[in-house]
């Protein structure tokens, strides 16, 4: 199924348009958040305990996905770095060393840029998704 049907199925649920805008946003927000592996977890239960609807919201998680997620990830810890001040992210490498212990103590330093640029993306991304899913689920429903 394409991006395109999806978001067709989400404007068309039949929910009002606030609760429509705001399990997508979460579904946003949770999919982009650094919880790797937990995403499809997290957005059933924030949908279940805070009333939401549970299909427009993993369909917003599912927005991050094989192939976005590196990008975006890539792309967040990025800018978290640039906002944090941070400003050689990538360590020279002693590739006769390699192993697990090694990269994870060279790159142990990204843990809070990583943190930090998917939250504000995470956030920025889900506010963005409100407002276009809650003008796009009204004008729908006016025609």
């Amino acid at each position: 199924m394409a991006l395109r049907d999806k978001l067709r199925e989400v404007i068309s649920t039949k929910d009002s348009p606030k609760k429509i805008a705001l399990s997508f946003a979460m579904g946003i927000f949770i999919g982009m958040s650094p919880v790797l592996g937990l995403h499809t977890a997290i957005g059933v239960g924030v949908a279940y305990l805070f009333r939401m609807n549970k299909f427009v919201t993993i369909i917003g998680v599912y927005v991050t996905n094989p192939w976005t997620i590196v990008p975006i990830y890539t792309f967040a810890t990025w800018l978290g770095a640039k906002l944090l001040g941070i400003d050689k992210i990538i360590p020279p490498m002693k590739w006769h060393a390699i192993s697990i212990s090694y990269l994870f103590n060279e790159v142990r330093f990204l843990l809070w840029p990583f943190i930090f640029g998917s939250t504000l993306i995470g956030l920025v991304s889900a506010i963005v998704a409100y407002v276009v899913v809650y003008h796009a689920v009204v004008k729908q429903r006016s025609l």
